[in-house]
Parts: structure tokens; sequence; C-alpha cells
């Protein structure tokens, strides 16, 4: 059943790469879902300005089931996810509006058209769970100040609040008779991957929840909760971080009531079955008619596995590791004897994964042609080096496949901070090594996929561990000669804008530089940003505002100095997360020490862009500007 993808136009590996081909033209694909034979799946088009549409596709045919003029997405908590909850027969979606975010029932038959459910006055609303039976959705609500678990019954309509005691929710979950509910809750200062509770309720024949209670996390422990799930007998599955990694913890059905709540670690291992909850909807395991289907992440690299439980009276689960040749896999689901997944690897683009878990064949197809031939095509190499403090540090080295000489280097800085480098395909880096760069992917301290202790390293050194990181990573490889002194770039964007403004001014080492969307000021950050990362700072820098002077001596706003690299600079006018004005004034403050700097305005983005041609531009002028000025 393997399907292997086929290049439209293979380019040799002395051409250059079209930034057309890279980024613009394909589209990107988002939470695939099985419902019996049928594969659904979003799909985000460049080229129609980022709207995303449902997708599916069963027996080989391809269908697209929302209009035109619909934008599935939402804006909860800042960042999305979760528009779509599935049942066997009908779907609820969430469609941004202008003037909001609506609801509607859709058949997954396509017998009727798509009936809207309610449109209510909330900032955003996603991250739902379709009760078919019980003829609702229950899901979250984001307020000005405060997130409700609320549910929509489907006849009329009609909304309930269920419950907002805490900051924020999300992850619910119905068991399999209807009767309990599984959330998780959160409170500022903290962040989900930080410190989360497990609740449980039970669901009362009036709709409303009944005698709630705590599961895991109490409020002091530090443990993050990830992905909380039911399995068919009435058991608890979820990820927890107690151990230093997201491990899964099993709770059987007749022990949700006991005081002392036994949780089982079904498999310990130095490896992540959880990742960061930046959006809604992440999923790296699902239940199937044998156990579970798990993704993990050990070293960087994600892997995928079966838990199967067995008949005997030992209980004990069987875990089997399965052979894909994909190092990057999320988004998992799945049904009966199948999974799906979006799925990368170092050759392979990014697509849909479907996989037959009882006899093992699997079927991958991307979300479009690869231009290039084998040949042409660098994959990447794990790089430890010592980075701050001479702790081991990770990195993914890509060289360029044709150069002569030593080839000039770009460093690349990932957001968050706390999310990952990827060690799977990607347009954007062949389109560097076309070039005959050589790109260095930096998971600096404070990265997820290596534990929380890895995480933990940016605790308080926000601007010092990820700035010395990448520094330490570029330092390496030109001690080695395996890249031009003279000729190293920094890029990155949101979170890792910031990291790549502090290393322009704390090392000459970089010579030039590339800020999306980045952090230049702290301070304008704690008081401004938005509720979701509201009190993220304090962990990653300090309180505020008693440590204001150590939020001044980190931000790359109030560091600039006479003799740094040159800076191009990229900001969406609609960005809610970091606001424009952090980008004009620390180009005024560039300008000031005589450091040249080109601030490039995008009226219709937001904290990252969505339209093809923005994409393209952004690309194309952050080339010409690094040829410009190496």
């Amino acid at each position: 059943m393997k399907e292997t993808w086929r290049s439209v136009m293979v380019l040799d590996p002395t051409q250059s790469l079209p930034a057309s081909a890279v980024v613009g033209s394909l589209p990107s694909w988002k939470e695939p879902w099985l419902v019996g034979r049928r594969v659904f799946w979003l799909e985000q088009r460049p080229w129609e300005q980022g709207r995303t549409t449902l997708m599916t596709q069963a027996d080989g045919q391809r269908g697209e089931l929302t209009p035109g003029d619909w934008n599935l997405r939402t804006s909860l908590h800042g960042f999305g996810g979760a528009p779509v909850a599935f049942g066997r027969r009908h779907a609820v979606l969430v469609s941004q509006t202008r003037t909001g975010p609506v609801l509607w029932l859709l058949n997954l038959n396509g017998v009727t058209p798509p009936r809207q459910l309610c449109q209510p006055d909330v900032v955003a609303m996603g991250d739902g769970y379709l009760h078919e039976a019980g003829q609702c959705w229950i899901g979250v609500w984001e307020q000005e100040n405060q997130d409700v678990l609320t549910r929509v019954c489907l006849h009329t309509g009609a909304s309930r609040p269920l419950r907002c005691e805490a900051d924020f929710c999300s992850s619910p979950s119905l068991s399999p008779d209807g009767r309990h509910l599984l959330w998780l809750e959160w409170d500022l200062p903290a962040m989900p991957w930080q410190r989360s509770r497990l609740w449980l309720a039970q669901l009362g024949d009036d709709g409303g929840l009944r005698e709630p209670r705590c599961l895991a996390g109490d409020g002091v422990a530090t443990d993050a909760v990830f992905q909380p799930q039911w399995l068919p007998d009435g058991g608890v599955v979820m990820a927890s971080d107690h151990s230093g990694y997201w491990n899964l913890q099993h709770l059987a059905p007749d022990h949700l009531n006991s005081p002392q709540l036994p949780w089982r670690s079904l498999l310990p291992m130095d490896a992540d079955f959880g990742l960061p909850q930046w959006v809604a909807g992440m999923s790296t395991t699902a239940v199937w008619e044998k156990g579970l289907v798990a993704a993990y992440c050990r070293h960087g690299c994600w892997r995928l596995g079966c838990l199967q439980w067995s008949s005997g009276s030992s209980n004990t689960p069987r875990w089997q590791v399965l052979t894909l040749p994909f190092t990057e896999i999320s988004s998992l689901r799945a049904d009966g004897q199948r999974a799906v997944a979006l799925a990368a690897g170092p050759d392979q683009p990014a697509g849909l994964l479907e996989v037959d878990l009882v006899g093992g064949h699997w079927r991958h197809t991307p979300s479009g042609a690869n231009p290039l031939g084998a040949a042409a095509v660098s994959t990447p190499e794990a790089f430890w080096f010592p980075g701050h403090g001479g702790q081991r540090t990770h990195g993914w080295l890509y060289r360029p496949v044709a150069c002569a000489g030593l080839p000039p280097l770009l460093v690349r800085c990932h957001g968050g901070p706390t999310a990952m480098a990827r060690p799977c395909f990607s347009l954007e880096t062949q389109f560097w090594i076309s070039r005959g760069w050589a790109v260095l992917d930096v998971n600096y301290g404070g990265s997820s996929g290596f534990g929380r202790a890895y995480r933990q390293r940016l605790d308080g050194a926000w601007g010092v561990v990820d700035v010395e990181d990448c520094t330490a990573g570029a330092g390496a490889l030109v001690a080695a000669r395996w890249v031009d002194p003279q000729r190293v770039a920094v890029s990155g964007g949101s979170a890792g804008g910031f990291t790549a403004l502090g290393c322009l001014w704390r090392s000459d080492l970089f010579r030039v530089g590339a800020c999306r969307y980045g952090v230049t000021d702290l301070a304008a950050l704690a008081r401004d940003t938005h509720r979701f990362e509201s009190g993220y700072l304090e962990s990653l820098v300090g309180p505020w505002p008693a440590g204001a002077q150590r939020y001044r001596d980190r931000s790359p706003l109030h560091r600039v100095r006479h003799g740094q690299g040159p800076v191009v600079m990229f900001q969406g006018l609609k960005d809610r997360v970091v606001l424009p004005e952090q980008t004009e004034h620390m180009a005024a403050a560039l300008r000031q020490q005589g450091v040249t700097v080109e601030v490039h305005h995008y009226p219709e983005e937001g904290h990252g862009f969505r339209d093809g041609g923005v994409q393209q531009e952004v690309l194309l002028r952050t080339e010409a500007f690094f040829r410009k000025h190496l």
C-alpha cells in the first residue's frame, strides 16, 4: 500500500529552487480525522489568503465540504486550532467571519446544507467534542478574561455554561457511555506545559456537571498533563511529565473514585508522548480497537508505535514500534483498525499518513509534488555541541549539496520559545541549500522533544541561554571549518526573532539577520501581550514589574550597538500577539545607531503570514538582503 510522491518538475543539484515552488503555491494540511472509511482534513490555502476549508477522501475520490467563502479557523488563546469536532454522521465547525466566530452543524453525507447553530458574542471558541447521542457540542468559549466550558444543543443552538473556575480550559472528552467528562484546566501565570490539572465530572440529565473532581495536578505540583482520553472500558489515559518526560499514564475504570488515584505508567521511557499545547486539538495518541497507537519523541525525532492489551490475566500491554521512514508525526487519530496522521521524513514531504494497524501496511500522500530530485536534497544530521554553561545542546545541520569552498551559514531560531526544530523535509530549507548555504536549526535550551529538564533550561534565562546556544552552534561549525566565518546569518520569527536579534547584538559572528514579527521589547510584551501568554514571561525572565531592569537588559531594543549586523524586518499590522509598535521602535533604535535596517509591513497579516504572495515576498526579500550584505 506504500504510495510515493512523484515530481512534476525535477531540478538538478546545480539549479536554484524558485520561491514560487517553496511557499505560497502548496496547501498546508492540518488535523486529519478518520470516520469509517473516510479521511477528513483541513486544507489551508495560501493562494486564497490562507483560507482553511474541510476536505474529505474515500475510495480515491476527494472533495471539498465547506463553501468557498468559509474560513475554518479559530483564534482560541491567540493561536487557534481544533475548529472541527467529528461524530459518526455529523461534524460541528467553527467558521471565522468578520463579525466573529460562528458555530455550524454539518451533515457528513452532504444530504442537507450546513445549519448555523449559534454566533455568540465571544472572543473565540473551539476545541470541542461532539456528543451525537446526547445531541450536544461541548467546547471552549473564550471570553475577555476567562475560558468557559460550554454545552451547545444541536437542535436549538441554545448554550449553557458548564464550568468557568480556572483561567483556561481545554481538551474536553466524553466517556464511552456519555456519562462522564474529562477536561484540562490551568491558571495564570502558568502555561499548560508548565502546570495543569485534569478534571472529571458527571454529566447530569439536565446537561450540567456534577461532582467535579481533580484527577491529576493539584495546583501545587508542577506536573503538566496532556491529551486526556477514554479507553473503551471506561479507563483513562493521559500523558504526564511527572517523571521528567511526557509518559503515558493509565487509570483503571474501577479506580476513578479511589481516594489515592493509583495512576500506572504504561511505557516508562526517556521520550515524550506529549508536547507544548500552543494550539488546541493537538493529538499524539489515539484509541483503536486493540489498544492505543502513540507517537513519541526521542532526541528530537518522532516515531509511531502500537500498544496492545493482552488477553491474558497479566493485563500487561505489548508495545511494538512501527517501521516507518518518518521523523515527524503529528495530529494522530484512529478508528477501528486504522490510524491517520500528518507525517514527514528527512526526504519525504509532509502529507497524510494512513496506517493499517493490523496488517502493518501504510500509505503516504504528500500535499504537493516535490520539484527536487534525490541528488538535490540535503537531509538533516544531528549536531551536538557545548552550549550555554557547557551543556550538551542539539541542532539539525543541513549541508549544501553543491558549493565551491566554504559555504555561508544560516542559523535558524525556532519560535515558542518552547517549540522545536524538526528533522524533516522542508522546501524552505532546500531553498537555501539550492543556493549553496548550510543551515543549522538549533534546538536551544528550552526546546521541547528532549524532556522537561531540557525545557526548563530557559527558566529565568530567556535572552541568555537561547542566544548563547545559537551562537555556540554557529561557532562550533566555524571552528570545525565547515562554514565561512565571514558569511554567517541568523533568522527567526516571533520568539525566534527575539533570539535572532539577541545573537546580532551579542556577537560579531553574525553578519546579518532577519526578524519576522519578533519580540524586541520585553517590558512592552509584558504590558501588552494577549491573555494566553500574559504570565509566561514570569518564568522566562522574572517577576514583572519587580524585575524591570532585567527586562530592559534582555530586550534587543535597548541593546542595539553601533557596528552590529544589518537587519531586515517583517511585520503584520493585524498582529495581536506581538504588536507592530515593537518592530517600529526597534527599527528606529537601529537607525539611531547607524545600523542598516529594512522594514516591510503587511496590512492584512497577523502573527504568522498566511497569504501566499506575502510568504514568497518575505523569502525573496530575505535572500536578497542576505546576498547584498554578505
